[in-house]
């Protein structure tokens, strides 16, 4: 048995379902399935409708991708000490709803004739400033649902479900698109971000409202927030590798969207399909991760992961019409098993690492600096883009993203076969009683 840190003791299991014989893990893992399916659909549907039905220009493409993350710049620091203020699933049913409604003006603004590109840049930044509270949330919640000795096994699954939507999600958003339009298939994801949160409010398991120190300020939490990460040697390791591949995978995704219809001539379903087999690499990674592990070390397998599957993406652009296209969309198989496996294991390990009162704002601080690190990466995209040509952002991006892994084979997890335990948390100070 093993301890959720509240009294409560789950039982460790080693058969095939595991967490999913618990009814709050499984309605957490529902609820992923169904959001992740929407995500795929808006992350596809969102620019097409700029290139396709406004006709958007490769640096109006950048802006809106860059809009999806510049929330994770502007208040990604602050949500993670918020969000250690507050019942982790509250905020994540609430962080669906929102977003739910916000995409629905967009099919409605497309019936009507009003649709804009500046509102599309609205709707992208709503939709990432609510998935900055969502996602803190997220990883915060799972330590106190499943236990620290189940997260490997938790992480795995869920990123399961991200992995399967990647390869399904696109071939579906790909037909929507075609069949009802890009603004119109947003409605869908709207329809499934109501779903995660119907599934989010049967979670039975309720937290504690955390304890706020009296006088605390939001400032000197985020401080506190910052140091924990950056005095730790390999999570700021971990986070200058991450965020490196953000970066330059930013300006990839922002310019590929381009790419694939006006230099390669795909229609929205063959640009699903395309995606989809990004989405094969990322279900074959988690059947990875376990063997991987035990024979290169938790260390080494960090950057591993990304140093030999990165290179194959430089089959992007040199892309023709026709079969080369495709082969190097089967190369883009090979980046999904190194990113998933990449994946688990970090998060994993940060995860394990936090106390729980620092959950918040230890995801909060990573995502501020990789998903921050994808806006600007998306900006930039569309600036060599207009300025270069997309291939020549294509080339430019996929060079950065081979050399990501630099910042992890430079650190201690080179030659680390077992990630370190994490250290105790010194006793609070407490003010002398008088007699």
């Amino acid at each position: 048995m093993i301890s959720l840190g509240d009294g409560t003791a789950v039982p460790q299991r080693r058969d095939r379902l595991g967490l999913l014989r618990e009814r709050d893990f499984r309605d957490l893992f529902l609820s992923t399935s169904v959001a992740q399916f929407g995500y795929q659909i808006t992350s596809l549907a969102l620019p097409l409708a700029a290139v396709l039905a406004l006709d958007a220009g490769e640096f109006e493409v950048g802006v809106l991708s860059s809009m999806t993350m510049v929330a994770f710049v502007l208040i990604g620091l602050p949500a993670g000490a918020w969000v250690d203020r507050m019942r982790r699933r509250r905020v994540m049913i609430w962080s669906d709803v929102v977003r739910a409604a916000v995409l629905l003006t967009v099919p409605i603004a497309w019936w009507t004739g009003t649709l804009t590109i500046w509102q599309l840049y609205a709707v992208a930044l709503v939709i990432g400033a609510f998935t900055v509270f969502f996602d803190v949330s997220y990883q915060s919640y799972l330590p106190h649902l499943v236990g620290r000795a189940n997260l490997v096994e938790g992480n795995a699954k869920l990123e399961t479900v991200r992995s399967t939507a990647q390869l399904g999600g696109p071939v579906l958003a790909g037909q929507l698109i075609a069949w009802l339009t890009a603004p119109v298939a947003l409605a869908f994801d709207a329809v499934a971000l109501g779903a995660s949160a119907l599934f989010l409010l049967r979670i039975r398991r309720r937290e504690a409202k955390p304890e706020v120190a009296q006088g605390s300020r939001i400032a000197t939490e985020v401080k506190e927030g910052l140091a924990f990460v950056f005095k730790n040697r390999i999570l700021a390791s971990i986070i200058a590798c991450t965020g490196s591949w953000n970066f330059w995978m930013g300006a990839f995704m922002a310019m590929i969207v381009v790419f694939l219809p006006r230099d390669m001539g795909l229609t929205p379903g063959e640009i699903g399909l395309f995606f989809a087999l990004f989405g094969i690499g990322g279900v074959a990674g988690v059947f990875v991760v376990g063997p991987a592990t035990r024979r290169l070390g938790q260390g080494p397998v960090v950057w591993i992961s990304v140093a030999a599957t990165s290179p194959w993406i430089l089959l992007i652009p040199l892309a023709e019409p026709g079969w080369r296209v495709w082969l190097g969309a089967v190369a883009m198989t090979f980046v999904g098993i190194g990113g998933v496996v990449y994946n688990v294991t970090q998060v994993s390990f940060r995860q394990r690492l936090t106390p729980d009162r620092m959950l918040g704002r230890m995801n909060a601080t990573v995502r501020f600096i990789v998903y921050g690190a994808y806006a600007v990466g998306s900006l930039l995209g569309g600036v060599l883009g207009q300025a270069l040509g997309a291939r020549a952002t294509l080339w430019i991006a996929a060079a950065g993203i081979c050399s990501a892994f630099l910042p992890v084979f430079f650190s201690p997890l080179r030659n680390l076969r077992t990630l370190p335990e994490p250290e105790p948390e010194p006793e609070p100070e407490r003010e002398p009683v008088a007699a």
